[in-house]
């Protein structure tokens, strides 16, 4: 189903790929959240909420299958709106039948990474590429195929830090602390 709803997420979503593009090109993304993409984030994170206060969650039933995946987009780049985050992770899981079960799966993780929490789903990575610390190391592949994400070679999987090692490697990057508290994750 496409109404007027699909159309401005889809907008709103290639927006945020090509501000995130022009930045990596420009090899300005390294070392904290630059102004630029930070101000697309928060301006597609308020539309989507004015769009949530009309029809609920954009489910693939509501706004059809693209824009739900552009909203789920903005939502997972809401990362200075950590309630917002929340908020429509809830409402996700709310509306699972009708949501891809893989954006599910990186929105929890998400949430957890930016509350210092272990993943459930290994979604997430650390800044050198290494996967971050997940709940059940032995359970991650069979969780992953439940929720449409490919399985993991067993080699990345080993190499996954224990979870109770979260803090040591948060502890690498105090820029990264204060920003997550700025931001209302810690």
């Amino acid at each position: 189903m496409k109404n007027e709803f699909s159309d401005q997420l889809i907008r709103m979503a290639a927006s945020d790929q090509s501000v995130r593009e022009k930045l990596l090109e420009e090899n300005v993304l390294r070392g904290g959240y630059h102004p630029e993409m930070e101000s697309v984030h928060r301006e597609n994170t308020d539309r989507l909420k004015a769009i949530i206060a009309e029809i609920g969650f954009p489910t693939i039933s509501k706004v059809g299958e693209e824009a739900a995946e552009a909203a789920w987009l903005i939502v997972q780049h809401s990362i200075r709106d950590p309630d917002f985050m929340k908020d429509s992770y809830r409402e996700m899981l709310e509306s699972r039948k009708d949501i891809n079960p893989a954006n599910l799966a990186f929105l929890f993780d998400r949430i957890q990474y930016f509350q210092g929490k272990p993943q459930q789903y290994g979604t997430q990575l650390n800044a050198d590429g290494s996967i971050y610390p997940v709940m059940d190391k032995d359970r991650l592949n069979t969780l992953r195929q439940e929720n449409n994400l490919p399985a993991l070679p067993q080699d990345r999987i080993a190499d996954i830090l224990p979870a109770d090692q979260i803090e040591q490697l948060e502890n690498q990057n105090p820029d990264y602390i204060l920003w997550r508290k700025n931001a209302g994750w810690k």
